[in-house]
C-alpha cells in the first residue's frame, strides 16, 4: 500500500526517548521479544542467498476480503468495521452482494449523499481463508506456484494495513469470530508467552498446509512502518498517555492536556494520515519495544509450533523505504536464521510520484536486505511500449531501458524480482490499456479523472493485454499476476481494482452504474475463459522451459519501424526466441539464429515462421506474438 505517494487519498488509510517502564522491560528480557543479535544467515541456494524457487516462481497476488466467500457465517458486522475509515456509522449496513454491480449504491449507502468513493472503503464481502482453501486447486490448474498475500492480521478495515494486532489472523478470516475475540481477551499482547490460536489462526495455518501440499509457497504481507489506532499498544498510548509503558513505541509530538477540552494529542503517521501511526525509528532501525515485538512476530508466523515447513515461506514488506535500512538488515537476519530458503521481498516504488520517479532499487538489493522488489518500474515501462500511442517508447528505446535495469543487478537477482503488471495498488492492466497515454499510476480512477472510462475492454485491447501477459511469462524475473486479471477483471486505481473476484460458477450483474452518474456501455461480466486459457498455457510454457525460467537474455531484433521486438532465452540445451509485433498492422521479420535456422519450431502464437538460408523468417498479425524453440541436446 505505502509505495503510493503521500496525502493521496485518505480513504485508502492503509491506497528515542524513555524506555518502557521497568516492570515491562524485565518482561521482555524473559520472552522472545528481546532483542538481541542474531549470527548471519547461512547462503542460500546461490552466491547472493536467494532461495531458487523464488526465482521459478508463478506469483498470485491475493486481497483475501475480495477472493472468495467460502464461509458466511463468518461475515463482517458493522461492530467489525468500528475503527475503520471514514468513521461514520449508517443504520441499515451489511455485507454487500459479491456479484452486484460494483458501482450502484446499496440504500444504506445512499444515505447522507456522500458518493460512491466514500461509502466503497465501508463495504464488506465476505472473502475469508475457507474461501481461498476451497479455491486452491483453481490456482494449482493456472500453473500458480507462489501466492502473495495483502495483510492478513486482525484490522477494522477492507484492506488490513491498519492492524489491531500482528498476533492474529483477522477473525472475520476464520470460523469463529465471537469465540476468537473471547479467547484473545486473556492476553497479553506484550508476551507471547501468552498467545494462543485462534480459530482464524489455526485456519490459516490450514491453508498453508494446503498449499505447501500443492507445491505453492506463500508470502505475506509485513506492514511494520506503521499500525492502525486500533493497535493495543497505541490504544493504551492513547489512553495513558506518558504514564504508558508503550509510550517510546511512537513518536508522540504533543500530549494531550487533560486540564483543557482540546484535544491536544499529536503523533508520525503514515502520509499525514492519522489513522495510520508510524512506529517510532532510532539509530537502530525501530524503537527496542516495536523491534522486538516485530521479532517475536516473525517467528510466529515462520515456524509456529517450532517448525518452518509449517510457516510462511517469506514477506512482502510494505512501505519498505520508509524504514531505516538497518532494521531490514537485521529484519533478514531474523528470517533467515529461521528459515534460510525464506523470499523477502520489498515495495520500493514512487520516489516522487508527482514527477513520475521511482526508486532506484538497488541499496535494499545488495544482498544485506531484500532477494527482490515488486518491480514496478518494469511495469511502467511494459506499459509504455505496449500500450501507449502519444507517448509510446518505440523498441530500441524499450530494450535500452530494460537492458539498463539488467544491468544493475545480478543474473539471480534479476530472477528473483517480481515482474507485476498490476496490483492492489494501481488500476488493473485491462482498464490501463483501455484508459492508454496515462501516466503509470496517475489519473487512474474516475476520482482522479474523470474522464477515466471505466468499461471493459474490446477485443482489440484484449488482444493488447494478451500481448503483454506473453511478455511477463517470458521475460527473465518472476511473474505475478494480481487476482481476477486472468478471469478479465477490469477497473480503476483504489477500491476499483478490490472488486470482488470473478468466478466462473456465479452470475454477476451487468455493470452499468458510474461513480458520478455519467453515461457509459452497459458491459456484461462474465468470466473470460480464453483469457484464462491463456494465461494457463503460457504459464505451462514457462514452467516446462529452463530456458524461460532461468536462461540468459540476449536481444535479436528492436526495430523502430516496424515495432518488432524479439529476444532470445537460453539455458544448457534449450533456446527460445520471442517475438512481439506491437504495431498495428502485418508485420515481417527476419532473424539470424546462432545455429541453424531449421531447428526451431514454433511452440506458442499465431503468426508463421520459416527457416531458410539459415534464417528465420516471421509473419506476425497486427499486435501478436510468436514463441519458438531449438532443443540441442
Amino acid at each position: 500500500m505505502s509505495g503510493r505517494r503521500a496525502g493521496e487519498r485518505p480513504a485508502d488509510t492503509r491506497t528515542t526517548g524513555q524506555r518502557m517502564l521497568v516492570v515491562l522491560a524485565i518482561s521482555l528480557l524473559v520472552s522472545p521479544l528481546t532483542r538481541a543479535a542474531v549470527p548471519p544467515p547461512p547462503v542460500g541456494a546461490d552466491s547472493a542467498g536467494i532461495p531458487s524457487w523464488a526465482q521459478r516462481a508463478v506469483w498470485y497476488e491475493i486481497v483475501p476480503e475480495r477472493f472468495r466467500n467460502g464461509d458466511p457465517s463468518n461475515d463482517p458486522t458493522a461492530a467489525d468495521i468500528a475503527g475503520a475509515w471514514p468513521h461514520e456509522s449508517t443504520g441499515p449496513w451489511h455485507v454487500s452482494s459479491w456479484t452486484g454491480d460494483w458501482y450502484r449504491l446499496q440504500d444504506w449507502e445512499k444515505e447522507g449523499h456522500k458518493g460512491f468513493y466514500f461509502r466503497a472503503q465501508q463495504r464488506r464481502y465476505g472473502g475469508d481463508f475457507a474461501g481461498i482453501i476451497d479455491r486452491l486447486d483453481y490456482l494449482t490448474d493456472l500453473g500458480v506456484t507462489a501466492i502473495y498475500l495483502t495483510p492478513v492480521f486482525d484490522a477494522p478495515s477492507l484492506h488490513k494495513y491498519d492492524a489491531a494486532t500482528f498476533v492474529h489472523i483477522d477473525h472475520n478470516f476464520g470460523p469463529n469470530p465471537a469465540h476468537d475475540r473471547a479467547l484473545t481477551d486473556g492476553e497479553n499482547p506484550a508476551d507471547p508467552a501468552t498467545w494462543r490460536w485462534t480459530s482464524a489462526d489455526s485456519l490459516f495455518l490450514r491453508f498453508l498446509r494446503e498449499a505447501h501440499g500443492r507445491g505453492i509457497r506463500v508470502i505475506i504481507d509485513g506492514v511494520f512502518d506503521h499500525v492502525g489506532t486500533s493497535f493495543w499498544a497505541f490504544r493504551d498510548v492513547r489512553k495513558k498517555g506518558p504514564a504508558s509503558p508503550y509510550r517510546d513505541w511512537f513518536s508522540v509530538r504533543a500530549w494531550d492536556d487533560t486540564a483543557t477540552a482540546r484535544d491536544e494529542f499529536d503523533y508520525d503517521c503514515w502520509a499525514g494520515v492519522k489513522d495510520l501511526p508510524q512506529f517510532k525509528r532510532d539509530s537502530g532501525g525501530l524503537a527496542p519495544g516495536p523491534a522486538a515485538y516485530i521479532r517475536a512476530i516473525v517467528r510466529r508466523w515462520m515456524a509456529p509450533g517450532g517448525s518452518p515447513a509449517d510457516g510462511v515461506d517469506g514477506w512482502r514488506l510494505d512501505a519498505a523505504e520508509l524504514m531505516p535500512m538497518p532494521f531490514w538488515r537485521e529484519f533478514r537476519t531474523w528470517v533467515k536464521s529461521i528459515n534460510p530458503d525464506a523470499y523477502i521481498t520489498g515495495e520500493v516504488w514512487w520516489e516522487d510520484w508527482q514527477n513520475d520517479r521511482i526508486f532506484d532499487p538497488v541499496p535494499w538489493l545488495a544482498g544485506d536486505a531484500f532477494d527482490g522488489v515488486m518491480n514496478y518500474r518494469w511495469a511502467r515501462e511494459a506499459c509504455r511500449f505496449f500500450i501507449d500511442g502519444k507517448q509510446h517508447i518505440g523498441a530500441a528505446e524499450f530494450d535500452r531501458r530494460l537492458r539498463t535495469q539488467r544491468m544493475q543487478l545480478p543474473s539471480a537477482v534479476n530472477l528473483a524480482l517480481m515482474n507485476l503488471l498490476d496490483s492492489h495498488d494501481t488500476d488493473r492492466l485491462a482498464s490501463m490499456i483501455v484508459n492508454a497515454d496515462e501516466r503509470y499510476d496517475h489519473r487512474a480512477s474516475p476520482a482522479e479523472s474523470r474522464d477515466y472510462r471505466v468499461r471493459k475492454p474490446d477485443s482489440a485491447e484484449i488482444r493488447t493485454q494478451k500481448l503483454m501477459v506473453l511478455f511477463q511469462m517470458t521475460y527473465p524475473g518472476a511473474p505475478m499476476i494480481y487476482y481476477g486479471d486472468e478471469a478479465g477483471m477490469w477497473g480503476g486505481d483504489d477500491p476499483d481494482e478490490r472488486k470482488p473476484m470473478l468466478w466462473d460458477d456465479l452470475r454477476y450483474d451487468d455493470e452499468g452504474s458510474h461513480p458520478f452518474g455519467q453515461a457509459r456501455p452497459r458491459d456484461a461480466n462474465v468470466y473470460n475463459r480464453d483469457m484464462y486459457t491463456w494465461y494457463r498455457a503460457l504459464i505451462a510454457l514457462r514452467k516446462a522451459s529452463p530456458s524461460l525460467s532461468s536462461g540468459d537474455f540476449v536481444t535479436l531484433l528492436a526495430d523502430d519501424s516496424t515495432g518488432v521486438f524479439a529476444f532470445i532465452r537460453s539455458s544448457a540445451g534449450e533456446r527460445t526466441i520471442v517475438v512481439f509485433n506491437c504495431a498495428q498492422r502485418m508485420q515481417r521479420a527476419t532473424i539470424a539464429p546462432e545455429s541453424g535456422a531449421a531447428a526451431f519450431r514454433c511452440v506458442f502464437g499465431g503468426g508463421v515462421v520459416e527457416a531458410e538460408g539459415g534464417m528465420l523468417h516471421f509473419r506476425l498479425p497486427p499486435r501478436t506474438g510468436m514463441i519458438v524453440r531449438s532443443v540441442t541436446g
